[in-house]
């Protein structure tokens, strides 16, 4: 399914619905003489297909863009890099900025092989005749995440999303670099934010807003939880997701882990073994 959002700029919704996902992760397709394709989506010839077949006549796609490396946001980069020569630009390679803790578990859908073809800084501006893109570092939900600027609008990958809050999942995630990247997002004031996954975000400055609330409020329900006698993930995730659907209830044990880690790091929680998605956890 396509979806117009003007003259320059279209998306693609890939077809990989689930609970994390939505109703598929969002292609979005910048210019019509020099394309970017932003998050060209999990591997699929269906996919694919369905990005060449949507280059307008006299155009073609100059620059692939991928917000983090995710397999449903990066592994088609390689295939349509090979049909159409363009370069891969992200951030930097699937373990940048990934926690060095061992035994963290975690790793859910990562590209563990994904490495661009150009390592983009904070700040990077490319420029065709279409379009001009800045690049900002984004991490928190991955290391590697980057949200990618044009005009008033920024593609914002995974980071913000407007019908559910971020996957935090150590090592490859953390969550004061999430809650940095939220801060950082609401100073530059984007008008608009177009996610991987959902419908746009017509108030950026907003959503960032209810979302820092919505971690703040976690961080707090989850400190509380904690006693003098370590508890394990699941023990925590049954008395403070009491009601989710079991599907979600791993992905729930990550966000949790991810905020005893920053308690950790406080000093306000511990764990009785080395810091692992096994260990008990409890106040100081």
């Amino acid at each position: 399914m396509m979806t117009e959002y003007g003259s320059l700029l279209r998306s693609i919704c890939a077809p990989n619905p689930s609970p994390l996902t939505a109703e598929g992760t969002l292609t979005y397709m910048l210019g019509e003489t020099s394309i970017a394709v932003i998050d060209p989506g999990p591997a699929s010839d269906q996919h694919l297909a369905a990005i060449l077949s949507a280059v307008p006549q006299g155009g073609r796609i100059t620059h692939i863009f991928v917000t983090h490396a995710h397999l449903d946001h990066s592994a088609l980069a390689r295939p349509l890099a090979a049909a159409t020569q363009a370069p891969i630009l992200a951030a930097g390679p699937w373990d940048m900025g990934r926690s060095p803790l061992p035994d963290l578990g975690g790793g859910e859908g990562v590209d563990r092989g994904f490495t661009p073809d150009i390592a983009l800084p904070d700040g990077a501006m490319i420029e065709t005749e279409d379009w001009r893109i800045t690049a900002h570092h984004s991490p928190g939900h991955m290391g590697n995440h980057m949200n990618a600027a044009w005009q008033d609008v920024e593609f914002c990958g995974d980071i913000v999303m407007d019908w559910s809050s971020t996957l935090i999942s150590p090592p490859d995630g953390h969550l004061g670099a999430y809650l940095t990247s939220l801060a950082a997002i609401e100073a530059r004031g984007p008008k608009r934010l177009l996610p991987a996954h959902g419908a746009m975000i017509a108030n950026a400055r907003a959503r960032c807003a209810e979302l820092r609330t919505h971690r703040i409020m976690r961080h707090a329900q989850i400190l509380a939880a904690l006693t003098e006698t370590p508890r394990s993930l699941s023990s925590l995730r049954a008395e403070i997701y009491p009601d989710l659907q079991p599907v979600l209830r791993p992905m729930a044990e990550r966000n949790i882990l991810a905020h005893l880690i920053v308690l950790i790091e406080g000093k306000k929680a511990k764990s009785d073994h080395p810091v692992s998605a096994k260990a008990g956890f409890s106040i100081i």
